[in-house]
C-alpha cells in the first residue's frame, strides 16, 4: 500500500512538472507502459522458460529428447505471450489524453493477440501430444495425426471468428450468424479462390512442393522443376523447356511425385534388369573355377563355396548316397556374387544404401537378373553415366562366365543367308 501510495505521488509531481507540456508526460507514461510491457515478457520468458527447463531435467523421464523438450517449452513460450498484451491493455487506460478511439482500439488488438496467442498455443500442446502418442509401439498402426490436423482447424477458425468479432466490437453469436447465412454466397462465387487457398496454406504448411523442386504428374504433363508457387497455379518448367501451369488444388486432389527426397537422401535409385538365356545356366567345372578365380573380386567367394560345398558332399558321400546328389557351383550364382562384390567396390555407387542383385520371375524374353541399387550423385548427367557404365561393364563379362544375355533376333541373319546363297540354290 505504502508504494502504491508512493508511486501515485511520483506520478503526480511528474504531472506537474511537465504541465507546460502536456504531451511529454503522455510520451513518458506510454513509454513506461511499452517498458512494463517489455520487462513483462523478458521475466516471462527468460527467468521462467529457463526455472522450467531446470525443473523439467530434474523430474523424472526429464531426459527426454531436445526435441520432444522444445515441442513442451513452445506451449509455454506462446502462453507467455499472453502477459505483455495484458499488461498494455490494463495500462493503456491510464496514460493521459488519448484517444477513446486508440484506448479501444489497442484494448481490442491486445485481446485478439491474446486469442491468436492461446490457439498457437494449443496447436503447440497438439504437435507435443503427437509426438508423444507416436513413441507408443501401435502408433504406425493407429495414428492420430489426421484428428489433431482437424482439432487444429477448428481451433484456428474459431479464432479467427473470435478475433475478428473483438477487432469489430461486435459479439460472436451474431457474427457467425451473419457469416453462416453469406457463406454459401461466397463459396459459389469465389469457389475456386477458396480451394486454392486452402490448398495454398496446406501446400505451405507441410511443405510438399517448394520452390526448385522436382516433381512429376502426369496427369497434368508436367515433368520437371517448379519455377513460381501463386495463389491459383504452380509453374513448372519441365526438361523439354516447355512451362506446365498447374492448379495448385490439383496438388491436394491429385496424385504427384516429388524427387526432392530423393535429393535430399543423396542417393539415386538404379532398377533394371539383364535378361539372360536360361539355356545358357549350367555348372562350372573345375578349369572355369580356376579361370574365375582370377577375377580379385571372386577370389575370396569362390574358396568359402568350394569349402561349404566340400563339407556338404562329405557327409552325403559318408551316407553312401549317389554322386548325382552333390551340389555344384553354378555360373549364374557366381556371376550374381561378382555383380554384388564389383558394385560394392564401384566409387559411384552408394554402399550405405540397398543394395541388391536379385533373380526375378522368368519370363518369354528371359531369365531377368535384377540389378538394385543407388548411386552416390543424384544429378541427372552423373546418374546415367554410372549405370551406363555400370551395365557396359556387366555386359562385356557376361562371356567370362559361360552366360548369354536373351534377345530377340531380327530376320537379319535370314536375309543374309538367303543374299550368299548360289541362285542354282
Amino acid at each position: 500500500m505504502v508504494d502504491a501510495v508512493i508511486a501515485v505521488k511520483l506520478l503526480e509531481d511528474l504531472q506537474q512538472t511537465l504541465q507546460p507540456w502536456p504531451w511529454a508526460y503522455t510520451a513518458v507514461v506510454l513509454a513506461a507502459l511499452i517498458l512494463a510491457a517489455w520487462l513483462a515478457n523478458f521475466v516471462t520468458k527468460k527467468i521462467l522458460l529457463r526455472g522450467l527447463r531446470k525443473l523439467i531435467a530434474r523430474l523424472p523421464g526429464g531426459t527426454a529428447s531436445g526435441r520432444e523438450q522444445g515441442s513442451n517449452l513452445r506451449v509455454i513460450s506462446r502462453l507467455s505471450n499472453v502477459v505483455p498484451s495484458m499488461v498494455l491493455a490494463a495500462g493503456i487506460r491510464i496514460v493521459p489524453d488519448l484517444p477513446p478511439e486508440l484506448v479501444g482500439f489497442v484494448i481490442a488488438a491486445c485481446r485478439a493477440w491474446a486469442v491468436l496467442t492461446v490457439a498457437l498455443a494449443v496447436s503447440h500442446a497438439l504437435d507435443a501430444a503427437n509426438e508423444l502418442y507416436e513413441r507408443r509401439p501401435d502408433a504406425r498402426n493407429k495414428p492420430i495425426k489426421g484428428y489433431l490436423q482437424v482439432v487444429k482447424i477448428v481451433v484456428f477458425v474459431i479464432a479467427g471468428l473470435s478475433i475478428v468479432a473483438t477487432l469489430l466490437g461486435v459479439k460472436l453469436g451474431p457474427l457467425v450468424t451473419g457469416l453462416g447465412a453469406a457463406t454459401a454466397v461466397l463459396m459459389l462465387i469465389f469457389q475456386d479462390t477458396i480451394l486454392s487457398l486452402v490448398a495454398s496454406v496446406q501446400i505451405s504448411g507441410d511443405g510438399r512442393v517448394r520452390l526448385g523442386d522436382w516433381i512429376e504428374m502426369p496427369s497434368q504433363n508436367a515433368d520437371g522443376d517448379v519455377i513460381d508457387i501463386a495463389l491459383h497455379t504452380i509453374t513448372v518448367q519441365n526438361f523439354d523447356k516447355t512451362i506446365t501451369t498447374i492448379p495448385t488444388k490439383k496438388l491436394v486432389t491429385e496424385s504427384f511425385k516429388n524427387w526432392r527426397g530423393m535429393q535430399e537422401a543423396g542417393g539415386r535409385r538404379i532398377k533394371r534388369a539383364l535378361y539372360l538365356d536360361q539355356h545358357s545356366v549350367g555348372f562350372l567345372d573345375e578349369a572355369a573355377v580356376d579361370r574365375l578365380e582370377q577375377f580379385s573380386v571372386l577370389g575370396d567367394y569362390l574358396r568359402e563355396k568350394q569349402d561349404e560345398l566340400d563339407q556338404h558332399n562329405a557327409q552325403l558321400q559318408a551316407q553312401g548316397l549317389a554322386a548325382v546328389n552333390a551340389r555344384r557351383v553354378t555360373n549364374l550364382g557366381t556371376f550374381r556374387a561378382y555383380v554384388e562384390r564389383y558394385l560394392r567396390s564401384h566409387p559411384g555407387i552408394h554402399t550405405e544404401m540397398t543394395l541388391l542383385v536379385r533373380q526375378l520371375q522368368p519370363t518369354t524374353e528371359g531369365l531377368p537378373l535384377e540389378i538394385y541399387c543407388f548411386t552416390r550423385s543424384t544429378e541427372w548427367g552423373v546418374y546415367e553415366g554410372v549405370q551406363s557404365d555400370v551395365f557396359d561393364h556387366l555386359l562385356a563379362t557376361l562371356p567370362a562366365f559361360g552366360l548369354r544375355v536373351f534377345q530377340a533376333s531380327s530376320d537379319a541373319m535370314l536375309m543374309t543367308a538367303q543374299t550368299v546363297r548360289s541362285p542354282t540354290e
